[in-house]
């Protein structure tokens, strides 16, 4: 207390001393929640826009549209992932609610459920981030869309969050602020741990630059090869026994024009070169063979397919013995890399668009009726059923089914009897023991006489 405003001893109850002027009044403290290394993020990069460091259309280009491995990688990852169901849940229990279920069936009128979850998971594993926008009407978001990461920056602000995101088309943008503290997010952003950058996420093709490079360049090697009739590069070599060590200008110009007419290209594959005196063919690269080609290929297909955690098995690739079949890899497969990408994007869509429809709502992959997972699944219910520590409702529950009157109880097959009880009667008393012989005495006691 100030020392100001301590009451006299003599000065009346009601009088109230108020402090001189220039003495500064306390300012209450009101606390806060905030990173002690937010500001230091973002002290340099305030409000500047912040874009891919790695080039989106180069990895698109070179990797997605140029390399079968990445395609096929990328493509097969999230095809399957929006092709599980999702559920709609509430604690433990899946309810149903229109407005959501129909938002997650159609998110906007050029996409229905599937193909958006397909878009957003595409732009995850390339690029290693994904944008969406969210328009509200009301209280509730009615339309999803997808930013392309290509065209959207991140906008630091003063607390090491996003403080806003920038669509980019051209020389026109537009800039959508958003507030992580007062949950006002028109705008997610979902990336992928970046040890390097505090803003964008980290690609899946990063890792495997050097082996999309080198199965690029091994088919492109092909190609050419292919295309100069599968003969490696070599050259004429004019080494003359007598006269001229040169060939004259007219002589050049005509041996050049043949080989490029008559010995060139895939056309021309295995026509024999017809040389004159002195000169000689000096093979100069490598066949095929010698470059071990095929083995290469498949190495560098077997790293690109590790970068994005598909079982090279499934794309048909070669030399990989880690699975016993197709179907273990295929069930490896969803657990290791589609369904925890699913997750993730689930998990994203619970905290973003699901409490608008209520309390405790979430969104999660339905894998009940995966068919993946059917041999698995059909195995576990017949341990279930044959199960003889579970009651009847307890067998249901476990089932996903509701429970039954009178379903308390357990059953139990009528020919299993305790080993202790297995030499005894239904009355409890002893079995009786088979006589070695007949009784041959009659009623008097008398023995029959044998015949």
């Amino acid at each position: 207390m100030w020392p100001f405003t301590r009451r006299r001893a003599d000065a009346p109850l009601t009088e109230k001393i108020e402090p001189p002027p220039f003495v500064a009044r306390a300012t209450p403290y009101v606390e806060q929640k905030a990173s002690a290394v937010g500001a230091l993020i973002s002290a340099r990069v305030l409000n500047l826009p912040q874009w891919p460091r790695r080039s989106f259309e180069k990895s698109a280009t070179e990797g997605y549209q140029q390399n079968p491995v990445v395609n096929a990688c990328i493509w097969k990852t999230t095809r399957a992932a929006a092709a599980v169901p999702l559920a709609i849940m509430r604690g433990d229990e899946e309810v149903d609610i229109p407005e959501l279920r129909t938002l997650l069936r159609r998110p906007n009128p050029a996409q229905d459920g599937p193909a958006f979850v397909q878009a957003t998971l595409s732009d995850l594993m390339l690029a290693g981030e994904f944008f969406a926008e969210r328009v509200d009407f009301g209280k509730q978001p009615k339309e999803l869309y997808r930013w392309s990461p290509a065209k959207t920056a991140v906008r630091p602000g003063a607390d090491g969050f996003a403080a806003a995101y920038t669509f980019k088309v051209g020389d026109k943008e537009r800039t959508v602020e958003v507030d992580l503290s007062k949950g006002n997010v028109p705008v997610l952003h979902v990336r992928d741990y970046n040890p390097t950058d505090d803003w964008r996420g980290l690609p899946s093709i990063d890792p495997a630059a050097f082996s999309i490079d080198a199965h690029t360049g091994a088919l492109r090697w092909n190609v050419a090869l292919l295309r100069n009739g599968a003969q490696p590069s070599g050259a004429l070599v004019y080494d003359p026994k007598e006269g001229s060590d040169k060939l004259s200008d007219e002589q050049w110009g005509r041996l050049k024009a043949e080989l490029e007419e008559s010995f060139s290209g895939a056309k021309n594959a295995g026509r024999p070169l017809l040389l004159d005196g002195g000169l000689d063919w000096k093979e100069m690269g490598f066949s095929p063979k010698d470059m071990n080609f095929a083995e290469g290929l498949n190495s560098s297909a077997r790293l690109i397919a590790l970068a994005f955690g598909v079982p090279p098995l499934i794309l048909g690739i070669p030399g990989d013995n880690t699975f016993a079949n197709y179907a273990e890899a295929n069930k490896a497969w969803y657990r290791e890399t589609i369904l925890p990408l699913l997750w993730q994007w689930c998990r994203a869509m619970s905290w973003w668009i699901a409490p608008a429809f209520g309390k405790d709502i979430r969104i999660e992959p339905d894998t009940d009726d995966l068919e993946v997972f059917a041999d698995e699944r059909a195995a576990e219910w017949d341990r279930i059923e044959k199960s003889t520590s579970l009651t009847i409702n307890e067998k249901r529950e476990l089932q996903g089914r509701a429970p039954v009157a009178g379903g308390d109880v357990i059953l139990v097959s009528s020919a299993l009897i305790p080993l202790e009880a297995a030499g005894e009667t239904p009355q409890g008393g002893a079995a009786p023991e088979d006589s070695a012989t007949e009784d041959t005495t009659g009623d008097d006691g008398d023995e029959e006489p044998a015949a």
